[in-house]
């Protein structure tokens, strides 16, 4: 588990015994001892508490470790099966949503048409019914929910929950998301309302990618490039938003070979407005072929329509130049592109010209990679999001003591 060390010594609670078993420092109640200096009697007291929780399972027992023999050591895991989350990914045209066990593994899933200038009334209120649905396909019940994850193509604001500003969703602005997705889900389920975290997709995808696939990299970057173009950071394994959710925004820096491209924000000369795939699909369509959005460039790509390749390359090369600034900036191990223009002619432009401007200091040990999760990085990262939160140690004393164990 990057990013928190929990506590230890004699002040280290049920949630930091259950912090270092699900990263793996302490799997048993001899090292829970060694690592807290806990005595027996009290490991296992609050052992128990997260045991009658559900919280915590035995496994089988190890190897034993003294040249003296005795009883094996009981490994301790923690229990991915006492509840689910539910988790949603929202784009302009579309979305997605999935029931997911505790490690992310999707349990019953859902891709459709949704659209986000519907507003958030009637696209959460939509949301609420896929989840009920889904947790039928998934043959689980409303009662094992534990938190709902929402990916939004949007800055989002940590603390509240609530978008701040997005140039590509009218009428979300400063919209309490969490309540009204919460009540969603309770009138299509008729559970109680759980806990819902908000998030900018970039930054889920981001964070999904790097826990899956890169949990090593102490700085990871994700570019998504689609109806617009966002970034999301990961640092020591914990998303890094900026003071308000605004960081990795880059869609909307100024380029100046754009001073005539109007952006949807309002503004002349975005990135986005020259580079993203709703921009790249404008380009198509002034030449004749059929394209309204990033998807249709997608699939023109994937057929290997020549013009709609050249557009790409040059949209990548237009984000590398952009990209050369942030990388010298953040020096990351990884620099993943994400998105509907995540394919080989886009990836080219980006490294033409970023290995081009960017200092070979700041490259020397960077790689540039496409997404591995695919369309599913937002849901994992959601799904994690939740996860992290609600099982964090002080989080988990509070949960315990509202169970009243």
């Amino acid at each position: 588990m990057a990013g928190r060390a929990g506590r230890t010594g004699s002040q280290a609670s049920a949630g930091d015994l259950l912090e270092l078993v699900r990263s793996g420092r302490a799997t048993t109640r001899g090292a829970l001892q060694q690592v807290t200096g806990l005595s027996r009697a009290t490991v296992g007291q609050r052992l128990d508490r997260l045991f009658r929780a559900g919280w915590l399972r035995e496994g089988a027992a190890g190897p034993v470790d003294s040249p003296l023999g005795g009883r094996p050591s009981v490994r301790l895991e923690f229990d991915d099966a006492h509840a689910v989350v539910l988790a949603a990914d929202l784009d302009t045209r579309h979305a997605r949503a999935a029931v997911l066990s505790l490690t992310g593994e999707p349990l019953a899933e859902h891709t459709g048409p949704m659209l986000i200038e519907d507003g958030p009334d009637v696209v959460l209120g939509e949301l609420g019914r896929w989840f009920g649905e889904l947790l039928e396909k998934a043959g689980r019940g409303a009662h094992e929910v534990c938190g709902i994850g929402l990916a939004v193509p949007g800055p989002v604001d940590s603390d509240t929950g609530r978008v701040v500003q997005p140039p590509i969703m009218p009428g979300w602005d400063g919209y309490d998301i969490r309540g009204r997705l919460a009540r969603a889900f309770a009138e299509h389920t008729g559970a109680a309302r759980v806990p819902v975290l908000v998030d900018n997709d970039a930054n889920l995808m981001a964070y999904g990618e790097q826990r899956s696939g890169y949990p090593d990299c102490s700085a990871f970057v994700l570019v998504k490039v689609s109806t617009g173009i966002g970034a999301g950071v990961v640092v020591e394994g914990t998303i890094y938003r900026g003071i308000d959710g605004g960081a990795g925004d880059i869609g909307h820096i100024r380029v100046p070979e754009g001073a005539d491209a109007l952006c949807r924000c309002g503004s002349y000369g975005c990135l986005a407005a020259l580079a993203s795939g709703g921009a790249v699909a404008r380009r198509l369509a002034e030449a004749g072929v059929p394209a309204a959005s990033g998807a249709d460039v997608r699939d023109l790509l994937t057929a290997g329509h020549p013009e709609a390749a050249a557009l790409a390359r040059e949209a990548g090369r237009r984000v590398g130049e952009v990209l050369a600034t942030v990388v010298t900036l953040l020096n990351p191990g990884v620099l993943m592109i994400a998105g509907d223009l995540a394919g080989t002619p886009f990836l080219t432009g980006v490294r033409e010209l970023l290995y081009q401007r960017a200092l070979p200091r700041s490259t020397a040990h960077l790689d540039v990679v496409t997404a591995r999760l695919g369309e599913r990085a937002g849901l994992v990262g959601a799904g994690g999001l939740v996860v992290e939160h609600l099982y964090a140690p002080e989080r988990v004393e509070e949960r315990l003591l509202a169970l009243g164990v």
